[in-house]
């Protein structure tokens, strides 16, 4: 178990430098690599050529290095909707096309990019040795798309092909050669152009699927023919031609052992709520360990210098705004106060006839911090615990009403949810497989005095456990509403994506992530909530429209109070 969630870290962390890596090499910061898919924001772009998707876990760093490099020059060196749009209807004949683009953008990576170009080639043949290993080139349509892929990618490139596969190809390769010289040649001619390259890509993917077809129909006509089509069939080519679910097609060396099926292709659900709990954090903690997880939080407090009346005044002036204060007299200008007439008859000089609507700073609105108990946050219980701590009394100060969340779960890997699944027969797409606990460190009606034991819970090591951020921060969201407040601000603290690792195994990829980003934006698209994302260590950019990535080494100095102040102001 713990080496499951060890790995599931691990894959989370690579996804991360990919995804840094696609950024910095396309210039886009919106691009994120997550749940072995490129996302936009919130848009998950289609699955690329084949060798784009290596499979976490068993791929090296220099193949991840490569697809990453792959596909960011696959959305900053062509045009998705023109490629999209000239794509043809046959499976095989539009994987040979979207192939033959890829090899195209990696074609123009600069030539003094010699790591990147390195990376690109590298990815390739990596994937070309998962290919022959997996068998797929002992049937005649495998064959046939390695060959061309093979011979495209060293000619449009300008590579030498690798004597193994020049000797294993060679036969398609010669059969080929009367179609697939003249369209390189173009193909290479051509690569700045990328209508002009696609017309002979597509004219050089019909001939691939013209060859396809009138292999099947010999294989068809011989005494051998339910051999010949089975052959295919246990290599796994049809599989390579299914739609993923996405906007374009995908092909793979192998299926992953997680299921095909997209995280959108499947909707929301969870098996069962019966274990589900909502809890005060501090009736979790003995109060003798909770006094001593107090006095440690206090010393901590005092070694950090946070100086909470400064930063409740700054948060004063974020979040309150001047509010009308009743009426009040014996001004010299403002309104004639009708009741002071009289006196100007007997007094003409008087000038204290006026009243006057003075205002004072009133924060109307609420902000609720909801922190992630995974695992993984463990080790930062301690800086986390400091920062909402000062914060709390900081919003005390100024007046403004807030809450201090939590979820974890629990148990782990799935606990008493999973063995209710295991009882009803191991249903397909159960959905979420856990039982979730959320936390209240702090409640609204609650002042930080009142409330310091409770938030000093925070530091309870066995709380930690796996965490479904979707419905967490659907639940933290509930909290505030009808309430009657002008703004509800919701900050997350999390180390990462969602993580539950039994929920993640019976799901498509991505399940629980997708999950998050469709509830982060329905609440800001209905006005709900101000959501934000409080990354420690990393950004989550992918998940929060708005968001900062803290580093919490830095409470001494306030660094982080203050890039958590300008969060608060973007908002």
């Amino acid at each position: 178990m713990d080496e499951q969630r060890a790995l599931a870290r691990q894959q989370r962390r690579l996804e991360e430098l990919c995804g840094a890596a696609i950024r910095a090499v396309s210039g886009q910061a919106q691009l994120q690599w997550r749940g072995g898919g490129l996302w936009r924001g919130a848009q998950r772009l289609p699955r690329f050529a084949a060798h784009l998707y290596p499979v976490f876990g068993q791929a090296d760093l220099g193949s991840l290095r490569g697809a990453a490099d792959g596909l960011a020059l696959r959305v900053s060196r062509s045009d998705g909707a023109l490629h999209q749009r000239l794509q043809p209807a046959d499976a095989l004949e539009r994987l040979v096309f979207d192939m033959l683009e890829q090899f195209r953008v990696e074609s123009l990576a600069p030539a003094v990019q010699l790591g990147l170009r390195r990376n690109l080639e590298h990815r390739f043949r990596a994937w070309s040795e998962e290919f022959v290993a997996s068998g797929l080139t002992e049937g005649t349509l495998g064959l046939l798309v390695f060959a061309v892929a093979q011979v495209a990618r060293t000619r449009i490139n300008g590579e030498e092909l690798p004597e193994p596969i020049a000797d294993l190809i060679e036969g398609t390769r010669f059969g080929m050669a009367e179609v697939l010289g003249p369209a390189l040649r173009d193909l290479t001619r051509l690569r700045e152009d990328q209508q002009a390259y696609a017309r002979v890509a597509l004219e050089l993917a019909a001939q691939v699927g013209l060859r396809a077809r009138q292999a099947r129909e010999q294989a068809g006509a011989s005494e051998d023919s339910d051999a010949a089509e089975g052959q295919d069939s246990r290599n796994g080519f049809e599989w390579l031609l299914e739609p993923d679910g996405g906007d374009g097609e995908a092909l793979q060396a192998a299926p992953s052992s997680r299921g095909t099926a997209p995280a959108d292709a499947v909707s929301y659900r969870v098996f069962t709520r019966a274990w589900d709990r909502e809890l005060q954090a501090a009736a979790l903690v003995r109060p003798e360990l909770l006094r001593e997880l107090r006095e440690r939080l206090d010393a901590l407090a005092a070694a950090s210098g946070i100086h909470v009346g400064r930063l409740g005044a700054q948060l004063r002036a974020l979040l309150a705004r001047a509010q009308p204060d009743g009426w009040e007299g014996g001004h010299e200008q403002g309104r004639i106060d009708g009741r002071r007439l009289a006196r100007l008859v007997a007094s003409p000089a008087e000038r204290r006839l006026f009243v006057e609507q003075p205002s004072q700073p009133l924060a109307d609105c609420m902000l609720s911090f909801l922190i992630d108990c995974s695992g993984s946050m463990r080790q930062h219980a301690e800086p986390v615990a400091l920062l909402v701590d000062a914060f709390s009394r900081a919003l005390d100060l100024a007046g403004v009403e807030h809450e201090i969340l939590g979820f974890t779960t629990g148990a782990w890997n799935g606990g008493r949810a999973r063995r209710d699944w295991l009882r009803a027969g191991q249903p397909r797409h159960p959905g979420r497989l856990n039982e979730v606990t959320h936390l209240v460190f702090k409640a609204r009606e609650s002042s930080w005095r009142r409330s310091r034991a409770g938030i000093a819970a925070l530091l309870k090591p066995d709380l930690y456990r796996e965490g479904v951020d979707g419905e967490a921060v659907q639940w933290a969201a509930s909290r505030m509403q009808g309430l009657g407040h002008r703004r509800r601000l919701l900050l997350v603290i999390s180390d990462g994506c969602p993580m539950d690792t039994a929920s993640e195994n019976v799901n498509p990829p991505g399940y629980l992530e997708q999950h998050l980003v469709d509830v982060v934006q329905r609440l800001r698209a209905r006005g709900e909530a101000e959501v934000m994302g409080v990354g420690v260590g990393l950004d989550l950019g992918a998940l929060y429209p708005l968001s900062v990535a803290l580093d919490l080494s830095q409470l001494r100095g306030n660094g982080a109070l203050r890039e958590l102040l300008t969060l608060i102001a973007r908002a």
